[in-house]
């Protein structure tokens, strides 16, 4: 079969993945696609406007496509399904006057009424005052509905009549929504859960999928404004089998029927979205087109081959075809951009999309392949999909791979499904402490502990101590054990502002790892600490696989440590990160050596920032500047540029430690403060401020902040993050064993121990 699939969004990725497993496809060509679905085998991206109707009738006759598969409702409302079938094209998807169902929700009323499907009370008007007069009138809550395609927006929910007016103005007169609010609908509002169930029809017979339950609202809790979906997960328990039989045999099936019976067959996929009431299932609406995001998580569960599902449709046979559904669950989890629903940026450069985690595919929505780079396209950027045998492992799943995946600004809903998951009572909860949520992120931080792990770990995440064999001290001569604790500080509030916490564990690990560096170790172990005033699992996931890849990176095992959930003690939305890192090193190697003398030279190493250090006064000198904003001489993100990781010194400087005679770390206090710690009495050291390059990052803070250069070396490293002295005869071959750039910024001088900036 030759495939084409009109549309770009996280639906059609769903389908062009489920369509990608037939053995029966030979092409799909996808109109526009999207970065992931290039990524497709046996797919092609082609670069035709889903509105173009005779672009894409040309294509498909070119192209000699067997089966047309129409997944947004705007080509269907427009007649892109009648305009193939025309010329000879299978198409799935709705004629023109089948999708009226959903793209006007003023003749989806009129139908509803006229065949005895149950919806709620309901008014139309193309006049405002008209409606207005009708607002005074109604002694119920209403709904405010444009009836018009409105991208899934054109719903207003208020909450007094001041506010129904308000929204009546909105949408008629201030034509936010276009031509798609010249009509309204003033509808009875109803409580209840709602519930989207889809289904496959060729216009006689009607197969429904697993229930589903999309999540509107931005934020937890369902708070916020609405979107087009935060998520969603299949099947829906508060639906189950038998009520999916009734809904079928009393409302799809009716719809279906009613449809062909007013001359308006309808093949493709009807979707209900209904509301159940306390006086039984309300139809909200109906949409002529798969859903999204639920279609992402219901192409997880599908096993039938959606192929055979399509052209029996087409074919009128669906009573035919075997379909079948896997047990179990699927949850999708919307990642989306920052300021959405509302403006937002775009090109912001997404990582870890190559990483792969059993039971979970990455859908792409609002992306584009940008120089070699997956960048953000669109509000709503990827959908994260995870399955599995329960919905707790779905969503472990779902979130799991959600930490894996970064982008600057990125915001996400972190209760996905969480109507669904039984409550249970906790005495402890009601103080604000949720037990299941600890145990759920230890849960998601377990793999990434692990993979730090050697045989010489004996027992880490999970028991009440690490334990960690050390055995292979006794080959050392005189092993001395050398140990410290820091925290990040108050660069964790900008991580938490800018929503990206993988680098805050990069952070506390290179911190640690630099600070026994310096005495000449070499790091065995590490134990973090995560506190915090409400306890997001996947935010201690993402901090925990940024402090188990930093210990990746330096051999070193990640025993566990301790997750806080100390409400009151924080305040909400906060959170502190700290770690202890036990190393060890021969005596006779310590650092620094005895020898250090007036005439050593001082090689500096570059930094990748501020590190963790000056934050309080870097959150006071931007505060009034958005996260997202990108200064030309930076040519990143301010949260890029700030939250980039404290940089580890070990794998550049540690294989040349017998080279050295000191080290400083440039941490808290900057240049002036932490030179000085590694001096003897009566030597100190002078720096050249013009021997390194001047970092644009300082110098915009020194610009911005008015800050005399003195205190700028003070609390900043100015680009020098670490400081090697070594004696003169070594500098040479010392500088080009490290393999990078690096600058003679001094020299140690007879003196006070103190540094001089020249």
């Amino acid at each position: 079969m030759r495939l084409l699939l009109i549309g770009s969004g996280g639906r059609e990725h769903a389908l062009a993945w489920q369509a990608a497993r037939s053995p029966r496809l030979t092409q799909l060509y996808i109109v526009p696609g999207n970065a992931g679905t290039r990524a497709i085998p046996r797919a092609e991206n082609v670069s035709i406007a889903v509105e173009d109707i005779p672009a894409l009738v040309a294509f498909a006759t070119q192209q000699q496509i067997d089966l047309a598969l129409i997944g947004p409702e705007a080509p269907l409302a427009a007649g892109l399904a009648d305009a193939l079938r025309q010329v000879g094209v299978k198409t799935f998807g709705p004629s023109q006057a089948a999708a009226e169902i959903e793209a006007s929700k003023a003749f989806a009323k009129a139908f509803m009424a006229r065949h005895g499907i149950p919806t709620a009370r309901f008014a139309v008007f193309t006049d405002f005052y008209q409606a207005v007069e009708h607002l005074l009138k109604v002694d119920y809550p209403v709904v405010i509905k444009a009836s018009g395609l409105a991208a899934g927006k054109g719903v207003i929910v208020p909450e007094c009549a001041d506010d129904a007016e308000a929204a009546l103005r909105q949408i008629m007169q201030a034509r936010e929504f276009g031509a798609a609010g010249d009509e309204v609908i003033i509808e009875e509002r109803l409580t209840g859960e709602e519930v989207s169930l889809l289904a496959f029809t060729d216009g006689v017979t009607v197969r429904p999928m697993p229930p589903a339950q999309d999540h509107k609202r931005l934020l937890d809790n369902d708070q916020g404004p609405n979107t087009g979906g935060m998520g969603a997960y299949a099947p829906a328990p508060i639906c189950p089998p038998a009520l999916v039989d009734e809904f079928t045999r009393t409302i799809l099936q009716p719809t279906v029927d009613g449809l062909r019976a007013e001359g308006r067959p309808f093949c493709g996929v009807l979707y209900a979205g209904l509301m159940l009431t306390a006086d039984g299932p309300r139809v909200l609406e109906f949409n002529c087109r798969f859903g999204d995001p639920e279609t992402q998580a219901l192409m997880a569960l599908l096993e039938t081959d959606l192929l055979n599902v399509l052209e029996a449709c087409v074919d009128e046979q669906l009573d035919a075809i075997d379909l079948r559904w896997k047990t179990g669950a699927a949850v999708c989890v919307v990642l989306a951009s920052a300021g959405y629903p509302g403006k937002y940026p775009s090109g912001r450069v997404i990582t870890g999309l190559d990483i792969e985690q059993p039971q979970s595919v990455v859908f792409h929505a609002g992306t584009l392949w940008q120089n070699e780079s997956v960048v953000t396209a669109g509000g709503r950027v990827l959908g994260v999909t995870g399955w599995g045998d329960t919905l707790r492992e779905a969503l472990h799943n779902a979130y799991v791979r959600v930490a894996t995946v970064q982008f600057d600004g990125r915001q996400w809903r972190k209760d996905i499904g969480h109507r669904a998951l039984p409550l249970t009572p906790v005495t402890y909860a009601h103080a604000g402490v949720d037990i299941e949520a600890g145990n759920r992120a230890v849960d998601l931080m377990r793999a990434a502990v692990k993979s730090t792990y050697g045989a010489e770990v004996l027992a880490g995440i999970g028991a009440f101590g690490g334990l960690f064999d050390a055995a292979a001290l006794k080959g050392m001569t005189a092993p001395v054990l050398v140990a410290s604790t820091d925290g990040v500080g108050t660069k964790v509030k900008l991580a938490a502002q800018a929503g990206r916490y993988a680098s805050i564990g990069h952070d506390i690990v290179n911190h640690c790892i630099n600070d026994i560096l310096v005495q000449g170790a070499r790091p065995l172990f590490f134990l973090d600490y995560f506190a915090t005033a409400r306890l997001e699992p996947e935010v201690v996931a993402q901090v925990v696989t940024g402090i188990a890849a930093a210990c990746r990176e330096a051999r070193c095992a990640l025993l566990g440590g301790e997750t806080a959930e100390m409400p009151g003690v924080y305040q909400p939305n906060e959170f502190d990160v700290a770690g202890t890192i036990i190393g060890v090193l021969e005596r006779a190697e310590m650092l620094p050596r005895p020898s250090l003398q007036a005439g050593d030279v001082l090689v500096g190493l570059r930094s990748s920032g501020p590190h963790t250090n000056g934050y309080s006064l870097l959150r006071q000198i931007f505060a009034d500047t958005p996260l997202d904003t990108v200064f030309p001489e930076l040519g990143v993100s301010l949260a890029e540029a700030l939250l980039a990781p404290h940089r580890s010194y070990l794998n550049v400087v540690g294989p040349h430690l017998r080279q050295v005679k000191a080290l400083a770390h440039l941490t808290g206090g900057g240049l002036l403060e932490n030179l000085p710690r590694v001096l003897p009495d009566g030597v100190g050291a002078r720096v050249a401020l013009a021997h390194w390059p001047r970092v644009p990052l300082f110098q915009l803070i020194q610009q911005r902040g008015q800050i005399a250069t003195e205190e700028m070396f003070r609390v900043f490293n100015m680009g020098v993050g670490m400081i090697a002295i070594v004696a003169p005869a070594e500098v040479d071959a010392f500088r080009a064993a490290l393999g990078e750039e690096t600058w003679v910024v001094g020299e140690l001088v007879a003196g006070e121990k103190k540094v001089a900036l020249v």
